[in-house]
């Protein structure tokens, strides 16, 4: 881990209540401004309901937490993820190996499996499930399984990035949308077209949300985009693809605002996917890296766009389509040259399933 500060936040007005290590709870910022907190002296195992409350508080103040040492089974993962609110996930392998039943992992699969293609997909800047009709609150990963170098996770400060811009840039975005699709970033970052399947994360369907969020819970404003968003509405292709790209450019060029975790075995980290973008670091990719990964989905009153069946859903379509269309001759020239995977392991991808 990368940053620690020295102030210390404890939960010393609890003492009484908690025993054992619960008393002894210890967030510590990372650097001197509301973005990320480390969290020791804790087992995400045994929390109480006063523990756990300052776990939370301290979650929307910091947008992320890193809880080193947990080694969290997988349903040890999906019982703390349920204290966040319904799952879209639990306890599940983003790997670059095969998980067998009986919980052990098989060889390093390789680089042009459509498992690898949306992995190394996730290399660029985004945000968890705008793809889908609802949005994710919140998500987890905790290592198990680490290469010796690279393979970190970076996290971005959106709600920083929003009120760093200029105040002509905040009008000029106050009321844009844009659409977002994973068949989208991955064409656009990868050359990479997966097949079209309605019960996986590449479902043909785009949904519009705005650029600028208003967290539910706390009021912050923040820039949302990143990698899944396309095709402003109301503006040229060429002006929509530039805004969303000096967007997330402009959020993440200042270092006061990007995190990077250096993963150790046993970390869990836990961020907050309506104020913060992520993405994973390039490795050795013929060295193991197992994350097992909990989703949290959004409440559909704050993070709901429309549903499939909904008359709005068409236009997204129809976006999604003539970008696509687009893209396949634009894309030659990337990591996968405009390709779909074909090799035994091109099963659908089925988490943020639609």
């Amino acid at each position: 881990m990368t940053g620690l500060g020295q102030a210390v936040y404890s939960a010393d007005s609890l003492a009484d209540e908690c025993v054992g290590i619960m008393a002894n709870l210890t967030i510590d910022p990372i650097g001197e401004q509301d973005f990320g907190a480390v969290v020791t002296d804790v087992d995400l195992r045994k929390l109480d309901d006063d523990t756990f409350a300052e776990i939370k508080a301290a979650f929307l103040r910091y947008g992320f937490l890193v809880l080193p040492g947990q080694f969290l089974s997988d349903q040890e993962n999906v019982a703390f993820g349920e204290r966040w609110g319904e799952l879209e996930f639990g306890g599940l392998p983003i790997a670059n190996r095969e998980k067998h039943e009986d919980g052990t992992y098989g060889d390093v699969v390789a680089l042009d499996t459509r498992r690898m293609r949306t992995n190394v997909g996730n290399e660029a800047w985004h945000t968890d499930s705008t793809y889908k009709p609802v949005s994710s609150k919140c998500a987890m990963l905790s290592a198990v399984e680490v290469p010796e170098n690279g393979g970190e996770t970076e996290l971005a400060d959106m709600r920083a990035g929003y009120a760093a811009l200029d105040d002509n840039t905040k009008a000029r975005i106050a009321d844009l949308s844009a659409y977002h699709s994973t068949q989208y970033s991955q064409a656009n970052d990868l050359g990479d077209f997966p097949p079209q399947t309605e019960e996986s994360i590449y479902h043909g369907e785009a949904y519009l949300r705005p650029l600028v969020k208003m967290h539910p819970e706390t009021g912050n404003k923040s820039v949302f985009a990143g990698r899944h968003a396309f095709g402003i509405p109301g503006l040229a292709r060429d002006e929509s693809r530039a805004l969303l790209k000096s967007l997330v450019d402009f959020a993440v060029s200042d270092p006061a605002r990007v995190y990077t975790h250096h993963w150790q075995e046993g970390d869990t980290l836990f961020w907050d996917n309506r104020a913060l973008l992520h993405r994973a670091c390039p490795y050795d990719y013929s060295q193991p890296r197992v994350m097992c990964a909990t989703r949290v989905a959004g409440d559909p009153e704050t993070e709901l766009a429309y549903y499939p069946d909904d008359p709005a859903a068409q236009a997204g379509r129809e976006a999604l389509a003539a970008e696509l269309e687009i893209l396949r001759t634009e894309t030659r020239d990337k990591r996968y040259g405009a390709t779909e995977a074909d090799d035994e392991h091109n099963q659908t991808v089925m988490y943020g399933r639609r």
